[in-house]
């Protein structure tokens, strides 16, 4: 990531004039005119509405930055007006680069026109020559994969064809910055992958700005994420950081009556931990290419955590084929995640689970009691009782890195819903030093593996 700033917001806001009848825009236009003419204050025939208040942040070049938020919360708008399409009430938006979006399906299109006709308008519209919209008009039609229906009018196409072309078409106009708008959950499977093997290569030499309510696309993808709520900035940091915060706060929008409390930082490894990990003797490069080594540390208890505070979590723990505690995995084993619980409150239906997330905070691995695992019911959990839940599964087998294993408690009361109780994101990191896995996020354990002539 470069030092340079390529987007530069400045105590934005943006207001919209809300008439309740027709009639009082006409008003608006023309009686405020004679009013001051006659010397009197003029009135309003409108109510305001701030889709934005006072937002300010810097984007580096490089960066990839997530925005998250409800609807209606001002991300479209915020993007709009960094492209340009849309002017602010108040304060500046400086761009550097050219920038490229894909914001509402359709727009920068013409109904009437073809694709292939559109395609020339757009790129147009993106600073591109008609001569080098015709160099790269086949590799534009092969990316959208919409066969015939190029040279049909665009108002015939399904909102995944249009989403399509419009996508192809900012994929080849060599942008430096690209702007996408939630536009990709319109896409089938395919092309959505397509579009992200794109978006991935994109981050390596642009600077991404990424809206989107899949919080694993946001980690996926964002080093960076921007919580707005309400049209106010509610935070702006670490991606696995905002995500955590926001998603409490939707849990919360769910459960009105439970409070919900999330602690302000990510807990940390203790100095003797990382002191120890430094210190020990792995000799990796002596290792044959199949070994798999981690290592697993606890974090301190006492933070990083959100929930309503019905029951908590007082325990994590990793246990081998003989349910003693290990400290180190060699991948492919029987292992256990005990969970320790106290209740606070009676719990009618208690759920435990947990989940394992790579250093970016994308889920490989979650489960919990209430996915059919369990041959009883749940029992009933009495205020100021402890209970323990137990998952015993063969351990994949993982890339070198970091991954951190969380727990949760939750309590169903109604039978769909359930109120998030306790929820510790990183209550035990695991250290892989070495692996035989290159590719891909994870490995399973072979029972089997031949090749033979037939």
């Amino acid at each position: 990531m470069s030092s340079e700033v390529v987007i530069q917001v400045s105590s934005l806001s943006k207001c919209f004039e809300i008439y309740d009848q027709p009639r009082d825009r006409l008003k608006q236009f023309v009686l405020p005119r004679v009013q001051r003419k006659l010397g009197k204050l003029p009135n309003k025939y409108y109510r305001e509405f701030w889709a934005l208040r006072n937002v300010s942040f810097d984007v580096r070049k490089g960066e990839t930055v997530g925005i998250v938020g409800r609807n209606g919360s001002g991300k479209s708008t915020l993007l709009q007006m960094i492209c340009g399409t849309l002017e602010a009430s108040l304060g500046t938006v400086c761009t550097r680069g050219k920038v490229a979006a894909l914001l509402e399906l359709g727009s920068g299109f013409n109904p009437e026109f073809t694709g292939r006709e559109n395609v020339y308008l757009n790129g147009s519209v993106l600073g591109l020559s008609v001569d080098q919209v015709s160099e790269r008009f086949e590799s534009i039609e092969a990316f959208a994969d919409i066969g015939e229906f190029i040279d049909q009018p665009v108002k015939t196409y399904s909102s995944g064809m249009m989403m399509r072309l419009a996508f192809s078409v900012i994929a080849h106009v060599d942008a430096d910055i690209l702007v996408i708008d939630e536009a990709l959950a319109v896409g089938d499977a395919v092309f959505i992958q397509k579009c992200n093997l794109f978006l991935k290569n994109f981050i390596q030499r642009g600077t991404l700005l990424f809206v989107s309510h899949s919080m694993q696309a946001v980690l996926e993808l964002c080093d960076r994420a921007i919580w707005l709520r309400e049209g106010e900035m509610a935070a702006d940091g670490n991606a696995k950081e905002v995500v955590r915060h926001y998603n409490a706060y939707v849990h919360q929008q769910i459960n009105k009556d439970a409070v919900i409390q999330v602690t302000a930082s990510m807990p940390s490894v203790s100095d003797a931990e990382s002191n120890q990990r430094v210190g020990e003797s792995l000799d990796v490069a002596a290792r044959p290419a199949h070994a798999y080594l981690a290592k697993v540390f606890a974090f301190d208890f006492s933070s990083a955590f959100w929930g309503a505070g019905g029951a908590e979590i007082v325990g994590i723990e990793l246990l081998d084929s003989d349910k003693t505690p290990v400290t180190q995995l060699s991948g492919g084993e029987v292992i256990t995640v005990r969970i320790c619980c106290h209740a606070i409150n009676n719990l009618i239906h208690p759920i435990v689970g947990f989940c394992v997330r790579n250093q970016r905070g994308v889920e490989l691995i979650s489960e919990n009691t209430s996915l059919g695992y369990m041959v009883d019911l749940p029992p009933y959990v009495a205020a100021n009782s402890n209970f323990v839940a137990e998952f015993q599964f063969f351990l994949p087998y993982l890339p070198v890195g970091e991954y951190f294993i969380g727990g949760a408690v939750a309590d169903r009361v109604d039978g769909e819903g359930h109120t998030q109780h306790h929820r510790r994101d990183d209550a035990l990191r695991i250290s892989v030093v070495s692996s035989h896995v290159v590719y891909g996020v994870l490995s399973m354990p072979m029972t089997n593996c031949t090749i033979r002539l037939e």
